[in-house]
């Protein structure tokens, strides 16, 4: 098997920028068309702008197909242009104005509709009031399984959700679609998370959850505790805390300050898990599927 070079894999990674051209057509009210290097054959879509700087930027696609003859207005090495259920991420080799996201939905009128924003235009749009309870991923129909080990459960009185009993393969909580393990969550408190990382059962349990592609670790407590642990040093489990996150990147480990809220997260986690995977298609262009 052929080894690459660093040159080479550079030049592999950056062998398709992205491009923004002027839209040939003169009546279109979106005067650029936006070429995305996504697998097989790229993706172009009309835009507004060329980057969505102020506010959510509305994109149309599919475009016109791309030609060689267009006039080029951008061209940008991608660090990473990749498919993620109904949204593409895009990364680009460039210090500002490089991170962003194509979200690919229909509209309650059946319309479809291609959404370009960055963190920021996402934060512009969603102002900080307080939101009430509502559905996880407005779901109506979600069932969380709880692992038959689980002495003292969340009860999950006051999300709309219901509970049921049985025997998961890891983690203490968890969604079963049409007998499929569709996510799971392990559940600590600082005084388990602190055993798991001193006497190296954590490690064995983050691989076992790292087989499941929707996982994560809660924890009942805040990070800045774990310096105040009273038999094992703050460093020490910081940094054991630290390396165990780097061998098993795919397990988020989230810290939730309090039981009700590690419950509350647990429940918007296992919602959202269940939501994606139901609406996730191949195509990303695909008309999203709405959960009734």
């Amino acid at each position: 098997m052929a080894i690459l070079t660093y040159h080479e894999r550079y030049r592999a990674l950056y062998a398709n920028p992205f491009l923004i051209a002027r839209n040939p057509d003169p009546d279109s009210t979106l005067p650029f068309l936006l070429r995305l290097p996504v697998e097989p054959t790229g993706l172009v879509l009309r835009a507004r702008d060329t980057w969505p700087r102020t506010a959510r930027s509305t994109a149309i696609g599919p475009g016109d197909f791309w030609s060689d003859e267009l006039e080029i207005v951008q061209e940008v090495e991608v660090k990473s242009c990749t498919r993620r259920g109904v949204a593409i991420d895009l990364v680009l080799a460039r210090g500002k104005e490089n991170r962003s996201q194509f979200i690919f939905t229909r509209l309650k009128g059946g319309r479809e509709a291609i959404f370009w924003q960055t963190a920021r235009t996402t934060q512009a749009s969603q102002p900080a009031v307080r939101i009430p309870g509502r559905r996880a991923s407005w779901l109506t129909d979600l069932e969380i399984t709880i692992d038959t080990r689980e002495c003292y459960p969340y009860r999950f009185a006051q999300q709309h959700t219901r509970t049921s009993r049985g025997a998961l393969p890891v983690g203490d909580y968890g969604v079963v679609h049409e007998g499929e393990v569709v996510e799971l969550i392990e559940r600590k408190s600082l005084q388990d998370l602190a055993k798991g990382l001193s006497d190296g059962g954590l490690a064995f349990q983050m691989a076992d959850l790292a087989t499941y592609p929707r996982v994560a670790v809660v924890v009942e407590d805040k990070y800045s505790s774990i310096f105040r642990h009273k038999f094992v040093a703050g460093g020490t489990l910081a940094d054991l805390l630290a390396r165990i996150q780097v061998r098993y990147p795919s397990v988020p480990i989230i810290f939730c300050e309090t039981g009700p809220l590690a419950e509350e997260w647990t429940f918007r986690f296992l919602g959202a898990a269940l939501a994606g995977f139901l609406e996730q298609p191949e195509d990303p262009t695909a008309p999203r599927t709405w959960i009734d």
